[in-house]
């Protein structure tokens, strides 16, 4: 059987269009390959986002500037020691970007002006810090990139 250059042609497009289709299904159904948002409520947290501009701001005017720091135990967040730490009021959110099972969001409860983050609840590589925070109605947020 003799094959003409339109039936080598057209084969060749079959072949080509089954090649792709095979690695977009076998992509699609693979449980290792993660297909997830970076965040859960992506749109909502990005309506949100003006609220955040303005924290960030009202903690810059104010000098409620929030000092992270590496230790030895984990990771201290210091708060401004002219705001009574009683008063304090908010969460901390610890995520991964790598893995969202490894995400942490936490209260905030202070006995003196620092916040300790034990150093077994973390796992070596890039987190990103968020503190929302309260302190007398005025609301607060800082964020930060830290490698442990």
């Amino acid at each position: 059987m003799k094959i003409n250059w339109g039936t080598g042609i057209v084969l060749a497009f079959i072949a080509f269009i089954t090649f792709i289709l095979y690695f977009v299904y076998r992509m699609s159904t693979d449980d290792r390959a993660n297909h997830d948002l970076v965040t859960e409520e992506y749109y909502k947290k990005e309506l949100r986002y003006q609220q955040e501009i303005d924290a960030s701001k009202n903690a810059a005017k104010m000098g409620a500037e929030l000092k992270v720091a590496k230790s030895e135990m984990g990771i201290t967040i210091q708060f401004p020691e002219q705001f009574d730490f009683d008063k304090i009021k908010g969460t901390v959110s610890l995520y991964r970007p790598s893995n969202k099972h490894l995400d942490v969001d936490f209260p905030i409860s202070l006995s003196k002006t620092h916040l300790l983050i034990p150093d077994n609840r973390l796992v070596d590589g890039r987190w990103d810090i968020t503190v929302n925070w309260s302190y007398e109605g005025n609301t607060f947020l800082h964020k930060e990139k830290l490698v442990y």
